[in-house]
């Protein structure tokens, strides 16, 4: 539309938003691209609706269902209506080939946009060019993306990462694994922070992993081949917690015990760890927050498009349950042959 227009594409949001600060000759020329494309801009700029986009998960997916009720929280304070639109689509294509029915059924009321779930440069794209204000959760885009032209909430999993790992090494562990599928951006940003606190503590990082999206296989698949290697383990750091559950059945496929022969870590403290035996030591991520402040951003960018990119890193927190254990200076010898 902004092309259509001859126009930035803030001056195509600040009409949609019904700003003040426009042309009454700018506002026309928009107005008439808008209606040569069908588009509704009165319409929209009366409504108070931003989408959730939760993309390439499943609807029920534990931590972004998290993120929607902060974000919902926030929305119905601040007298939003939040649309949760699911979406799927390939994330290695240029957002010009991109096609969001989705999106373009609602295009007339859609204020902005929340982008929680997988995501990539493509839809970044084409949000941008329909002129969708947005923010996206950056710990999950997926490839090279230009990070600093958006407004984005992280969470510090980097630094979550490297805590847990020198949690483990302070109850005297050495032989640690990390496990996962660093082709996925979140399993990446872990292992950068697991690799950089053994690499401080001068100890070798160790990695096995799987190439999979699906993360429990990724825990079953990459502990089950280090302990078929026989190889000296005696805790693992999950990426995440259904990799830690996937890592405990693995663990006891062997006739392990956890956390008596190898001690196990997770990340993200979801509610399915409370289903875990023993209690998961994980790393709590404040979900809440997380969709508070995106919904934060992206009503000041709504109401102040012209402003640059806002973006926020959130802290997480150590949580510390039965799943690992202080090693003794000998392993008992039945255990340490089955290790």
């Amino acid at each position: 539309m902004a092309r259509a227009a001859g126009v930035s594409v803030a001056t195509v949001s600040r009409v949609a938003n019904g700003a003040n600060n426009v042309s009454p000759a700018l506002r026309q020329r928009v107005m008439k691209a808008a209606g040569k494309l069908g588009v509704d801009l009165e319409r929209r700029s009366k409504a108070k609706v931003v989408a959730f986009l939760l993309s390439n998960r499943e609807v029920l997916h534990p931590f972004h269902s998290a993120v929607l009720i902060g974000a919902e929280a926030y929305c119905a304070a601040h007298d939003y209506g939040l649309l949760f639109l699911p979406l799927r689509y390939p994330l290695h294509i240029t957002g010009q080939s991109l096609a969001m029915p989705q999106i373009d059924q609602h295009f007339e009321i859609i204020r902005g946009a929340i982008l929680a779930g997988t995501n990539s440069q493509s839809l970044l794209d084409l949000l941008s060019h329909k002129g969708i204000p947005f923010v996206v959760l950056g710990n999950n885009v997926v490839g090279h993306w230009s990070s600093e032209a958006y407004s984005a909430v992280y969470f510090d999993d980097i630094d979550g990462a490297a805590e847990m790992t020198r949690y483990l090494q302070s109850l005297g562990h050495e032989s640690i694994w990390f496990v996962g599928n660093t082709k996925l951006p979140w399993f990446a940003r872990r292992s950068e922070g697991y690799r950089r606190a053994m690499e401080e503590a001068g100890l070798e990082p160790r990695l096995s992993e799987v190439d999979s999206d699906n993360p429990e296989d990724v825990g079953y698949l990459a502990t089950k081949t280090l302990l078929s290697r026989q190889e000296h383990v005696t805790a693992i750091f999950a990426g995440d917690d259904a990799a830690a559950r996937g890592a405990y059945k693995a663990i006891r496929d062997r006739g392990l015990l956890i956390p008596d022969d190898v001690s196990v870590a997770g990340f993200n403290d979801t509610l399915e760890v409370s289903a875990m035996h023993p209690p998961l030591t994980t790393v709590h991520v404040f979900t809440d927050q997380i969709g508070r402040h995106m919904a934060e951003l992206l009503m000041n960018h709504i109401n102040h498009p012209d402003a640059g990119p806002q973006v926020l890193n959130l802290p997480t927190r150590l949580v510390k349950r039965e799943s690992c254990r202080a090693l003794s200076k000998t392993i008992p010898a039945k255990r340490a042959e089955k290790i």
